[in-house]
């Protein structure tokens, strides 16, 4: 089981990595006392999790003893257990607080911020040297945020939690409104025309042959497949948690279902996860 300790200084976005971990698939937990760690890493293990992570705050020397035993034990259990530190400038904390009008912890009368903010830097020192990876949020945007923590715990460029939506449909219905990228597929030979072919879907291996059989046809999923493949690493990049790919025939039962279905084989075959629908094919 991996284990996560989110700490570091108040303002810096510990609980906003936590939400970012919590979108890569970890079971999180914000501002937890450090004497119930070894119990909460008892219970995920209990209840299957195998990915884990908790925000909590240590700032006097015992409870620095407390967190790192607590780290041990759970080592000891078999867990893979590292401390994750979030630190900012001064300045920008500052300026955060004062943007927030919220209490720094160890400010409670709100009399000298900047006091407040120097002394905790210099008191979780014992925890940022006992760090495993340390990220600095001065000049991060939340986006760059989630990116810088996708290259370290999320799953890479074919991550497994961006998902790329597939759909069909027809032009004479309107564009999917959630469509990132749309397709027009009406050049392609169209099997509405052919008597046998007109009463099945592009599901049909008659209808899918008729259509994608033809060198226009594959040199256009060759270099549609392609673009799509470029650019999902793109979106990842941009923290984008999923794409919606839309191919779009006259009517949408045939040549888009027949394209999305091949396209929903190809995307899929490269390691993404993909799911393809069919909005008009029963119109």
């Amino acid at each position: 089981m991996e284990f996560i300790i989110i700490s570091g200084m108040s303002g810096a976005g510990k609980s906003l990595a936590a939400g970012v971990l919590e979108d890569f698939g970890y079971y999180c937990v914000d501002n937890m006392p450090v004497v119930l760690l070894p119990k909460f890493a008892e219970l995920c293990m209990s209840s299957r999790y195998d990915r884990a992570a908790l925000v909590t705050d240590v700032r006097r020397n015992e409870s620095f003893d407390e967190l790192f035993g607590a780290i041990e034990e759970i080592r000891k259990m078999g867990c893979e257990c590292e401390i994750l530190f979030v630190e900012c400038s001064p300045a920008v904390i500052i300026k955060r607080y004062k943007e927030t009008r919220r209490r720094h912890p160890l400010d409670p009368a709100g009399t000298d911020i900047e006091s407040a903010v120097y002394r905790e830097k210099n008191m979780l020192s014992p925890v940022r040297n006992r760090a495993a990876r340390i990220i600095d949020t001065t000049d991060y945007s939340p986006a760059m945020l989630h990116a810088e923590l996708s290259r370290h715990y999320g799953a890479g460029g074919k991550s497994g939690d961006f998902t790329v939506n597939i759909v069909s449909f027809g032009f004479k219905h309107g564009l999917p409104a959630d469509a990132d990228l749309v397709f027009d597929v009406r050049f392609l030979p169209n099997p509405h025309y052919i008597p046998e072919l007109k009463p099945l879907t592009g599901r049909n291996p008659s209808v899918s042959d008729f259509v994608l059989n033809e060198d226009i046809s594959r040199e256009f999923m060759d270099r549609t497949c392609d673009l799509i493949e470029f650019l999902i690493p793109q979106y990842i990049k941009e923290s984008k948690r999923s794409l919606v790919v839309a191919f779009g025939c006259t009517g949408g039962k045939h040549r888009s279902v027949a394209v999305a279905e091949k396209a929903s084989e190809r995307i899929s075959a490269a390691g993404y996860d993909t799911r393809c629908s069919h909005r008009d094919i029963d119109r």
